[in-house]
């Protein structure tokens, strides 16, 4: 009789992650939890957010009659997430922390330490994504470590793993895992994949896992909570005091305390003002932050943007890409956010004078269709 195949499966605290276990022990898989600490966070009474994640994620454990486990990458995620946050916000940039906690803390630290101190036959989470392999397909996968480089795994496009959305187009979290290696997504399985999020509630409330169902939803940063986001940047951050500068009279309109704050085309606070203005362009030298009113305003668009080096998923670069030099494929660079057409294409592009970085590609969207202009990573 062969023995159980053993899921490390990451629990939150929430119902989510709850639930996922759930499932992966009614499939009849040997299934242990793991809480992960990533961040010290004190809320206003001096209680630490994480502890009451960590809690619940324990009664979790309890209540399916499963092993867990606690550990605290709270070291890496300061170097690998955080520390990459600012220095992101300095360039002008807005990245995006969760997409670097999956890529460098759950689906790295965590993934590695599943395989190696557990024995993990695969790992599990409760994201809303599938992938193309079945389970059974997932087990049989072995963790070979591949050599870096361009073209790594050119030779194994007939094996590679894709990330597919989730069943729950709303819920559908792949651009969380966008940066996720095909290493880890090998031996990676997302029990919810196929659910809707009012299924997983119901099927959290049939099974005694209430105390995870009743709590709200986490949004927005974890490092941050329910500060106010720029009083937290500018504890790390030096203030940089600038002007908000009208982009259709060059009219001084208000100041704000650090251009970095702004995201290309997210509304603007500026105090007095009835009507909403929006960031347009960011001045690094001057300070200044161009802003234009309404959100349909022509400076707020644009058909074209770079990249620095793509990660692709499943084949790197695509066939299609490097025979083309161009791809046709959509995109989106918020959660969310609709998915749209565009046309990746490589090489310098016209205007350009010197060679993008390596692995760089252009996007522009296809005649005749605009798109909203972000300084999103």
């Amino acid at each position: 009789m062969q023995a159980a195949r053993h899921v490390v499966c990451a629990l939150s605290g929430g119902v989510d992650s709850a639930v996922a276990a759930l499932l992966l022990r009614r499939r009849g898989y040997q299934v242990t939890g793991v809480f992960m600490k990533n961040w010290d966070l004190l809320d206003e009474r001096g209680v630490c957010a994480a502890d009451k994640d960590c809690e619940d994620a324990y009664r979790v454990c309890q209540i399916l009659d499963l092993p867990f486990r606690q550990v605290s990458y709270v070291k890496e995620y300061w170097h690998d997430v955080f520390s990459d946050f600012l220095n992101e916000y300095e360039k002008g940039r807005t990245p995006n922390p969760d997409i670097i906690c999956n890529k460098h803390i759950k689906f790295s630290c965590f993934f590695n330490y599943a395989v190696d101190n557990l024995g993990a036959d695969a790992v599990a989470t409760g994201h809303y994504a599938r992938t193309s392999q079945e389970d059974e397909e997932v087990f049989r996968q072995k963790h070979i470590r591949r050599p870096e480089g361009l073209f790594r795994n050119r030779f194994e496009v007939r094996s590679a793993v894709k990330l597919l959305q989730a069943a729950d187009s709303f819920k559908d979290q792949t651009f969380f895992l966008s940066q996720v290696s095909q290493d880890a997504l090998r031996r990676t399985l997302f029990p919810l994949g196929g659910l809707t999020k009012a299924f997983v509630k119901k099927i959290a409330a049939e099974n005694r896992l209430h105390h995870v169902l009743q709590k709200k939803e986490s949004m927005g940063i974890c490092f941050v909570g329910k500060r106010n986001f720029e009083d937290f940047i500018l504890q790390y951050l030096q203030p940089r005091p600038g002007k908000f500068i009208s982009i259709e009279d060059n009219k001084v309109l208000g100041t704000h305390k650090g251009w970095f704050l702004y995201t290309l085309g997210q509304r603007a606070k500026i105090g007095g003002l009835r009507e909403p203005w929006y960031v347009v362009e960011k001045d690094s030298a001057s300070g200044d932050v161009l802003v234009a009113p309404r959100t349909d305003h022509p400076a707020l668009y644009r058909d074209l943007l770079r990249t620095g080096r793509v990660h692709w998923i499943a084949e790197e670069p695509p066939a299609a890409l490097v025979r083309d030099k161009m791809m046709a494929c959509h995109f989106r660079f918020r959660h969310q956010m609709a998915l749209v057409r565009c046309v990746l294409q490589r090489g310098r592009v016209p205007g350009q004078r010197e060679d993008p970085p390596p692995g760089a590609v252009r996007l522009h969207a296809p005649e005749g269709q605009e798109q909203v202009q972000s300084g999103h990573r």
